[in-house]
C-alpha cells in the first residue's frame, strides 16, 4: 500500500507542484535557486569554476511543471534571471528525472541518450555544465540539504521503479 502511495505521489508530483510553485512570485523563484546553488556549488564558486559560464546563458528547464531558469555568471558571482538576451545552452528534463540526476540515482548520459534530458546549444558549454555537476562531492554539502537531496533522490527512485506484481496481483489477473 505504501509503495502504491508512493509510486502514485511521483508520478503526479509534477502535477501537484505546478500549480503551487507558480503561484510563487519570480523574484522568489530566482532567488530560492540561487541561495540553493550557492550552497551546492560554494567550493566550484570559490575555486573559480564557473568562469566558463561568463557573458554565456545556461537555461534550465523542469518541462512538466513548465519552470525556467536562466543561469549566468558575472563578476564573481552567479546570476539567475527570468529571460537573458541569449540562450547558448539548455538543460530540459522532468522533474522526476532532474531529481535523480541532482542526487546521483541516475547517470545524466544515459538520460540524454534515452531522450529524457535535452542538451540543446554550445555542445562545449553543455559539457562543461555536465563536468561540474558531475564535480560535485555531495558529501561537502550541508547535512540537512545532503540529507534532503538523498531522501528525495532516493522516494523518487523508488517510486519510479515498475511495481513487481504480487503472487495476490499476478492471481488476480489469472482468474
Amino acid at each position: 500500500m505504501i509503495n502504491k502511495i508512493r509510486t502514485q505521489l511521483v508520478q503526479n508530483a509534477a502535477t501537484i507542484l505546478r500549480s503551487p510553485v507558480q503561484l510563487l512570485p519570480v523574484t522568489l523563484q530566482n532567488r530560492a535557486l540561487l541561495e540553493g546553488m550557492k550552497a551546492v556549488f560554494s567550493e566550484a564558486l570559490e575555486d573559480g569554476d564557473f568562469e566558463f559560464l561568463q557573458g554565456k546563458w545556461l537555461k534550465v528547464e523542469i518541462k512538466d511543471m513548465n519552470l525556467a531558469w536562466f543561469i549566468s555568471f558575472n563578476n564573481d558571482k552567479l546570476v539567475v534571471a527570468d529571460k537573458p538576451q541569449q540562450q547558448d545552452v539548455s538543460f530540459s528534463g522532468n522533474l522526476n528525472d532532474l531529481v535523480l540526476i541532482a542526487g546521483r540515482k541516475e547517470d545524466p548520459d544515459t538520460l540524454f541518450f534515452q531522450r529524457r534530458l535535452q542538451i540543446e546549444g554550445d555542445t562545449e558549454l553543455g559539457l562543461e555544465v555536465k563536468n561540474l555537476m558531475d564535480s560535485v562531492d555531495l558529501d561537502l554539502l550541508p547535512k540537512p540539504l545532503q540529507m534532503l537531496m538523498n531522501q528525495l533522490a532516493e522516494f523518487v527512485y523508488k517510486g519510479v521503479q515498475s511495481p513487481k506484481p504480487t503472487n495476490e496481483v499476478a492471481n488476480a489477473y489469472s482468474n
